[in-house]
C-alpha cells in the first residue's frame, strides 16, 4: 500500500516542479537583443507563449519564449504609440515576402511617419521611433499579413508628421 501511494506522487511531483519551474524563468528577462538573436522580437505577450507552448513541446523554447514576452494587460501595450516607423528590409530578398512587397506599393503611402529603408541582408522589420527619431522597438515582420501590418501601424503609430 505504501509503494502504491508512492507511485502515485511522483509524477504530481514531477508536475508541480515543471509548472514551479515555467513560473520561475516567465519572471527572468532578457534583453531585446538577447531575445532577437534567440528570435523572439517583437512584442509577445505572454499569452502567444502560452499558446505557442500547445503546440511547440520544446521545453526550452517555451521558455525562452516566457524570458522574452510582456504581460497581458490593458494599460501595458496597447497604449504604447511611437512617433513614426522605418520598414527596414534587404531590396533582394523582397521576392521572398510579397505581403511586405503589398504593403509597400498599395499601402504605405496611407503612414507618412512610415518609411522604407533597403539594407543589404536585412530580413523585413519595422523600427519603432520616438519624438526624437530613435529607435524605441524592433519588430520582426517575416511572417505578417498586410492587413496585420495596417492594423499594426494604425494602432501604434501616431498619424501626426514626425520632426527627425
Amino acid at each position: 500500500m505504501g509503494l502504491l501511494n508512492i507511485c502515485r506522487i511522483i509524477p504530481l511531483v514531477v508536475a508541480i516542479s515543471a509548472i514551479s519551474a515555467i513560473s520561475v524563468t516567465a519572471k527572468e528577462q532578457l534583453s531585446s537583443r538577447e531575445c532577437e538573436d534567440l528570435g523572439f522580437t517583437g512584442l509577445a505577450l505572454c499569452s502567444d507563449c502560452n499558446t505557442f507552448a500547445e503546440y511547440v513541446k520544446n521545453q526550452e523554447l517555451v521558455s525562452d519564449c516566457l524570458k522574452c514576452c510582456t504581460e497581458d494587460s490593458d494599460d501595458s501595450m496597447s497604449k504604447i504609440t511611437y512617433s513614426g516607423a522605418i520598414l527596414e528590409v534587404c531590396m533582394r530578398k523582397l521576392v521572398f515576402y510579397p505581403e511586405v512587397v503589398g504593403f509597400i506599393e498599395e499601402e504605405k503611402d496611407k503612414f507618412p511617419t512610415v518609411k522604407v529603408q533597403y539594407v543589404f541582408s536585412s530580413p523585413p522589420k519595422l523600427i519603432m521611433l520616438d519624438d526624437k527619431g530613435q529607435q524605441k522597438e524592433t519588430i520582426r515582420i517575416d511572417n505578417w499579413k498586410r492587413e496585420h501590418m495596417l492594423q499594426f501601424i494604425q494602432e501604434k503609430v501616431k498619424p501626426t508628421s514626425a520632426k527627425y
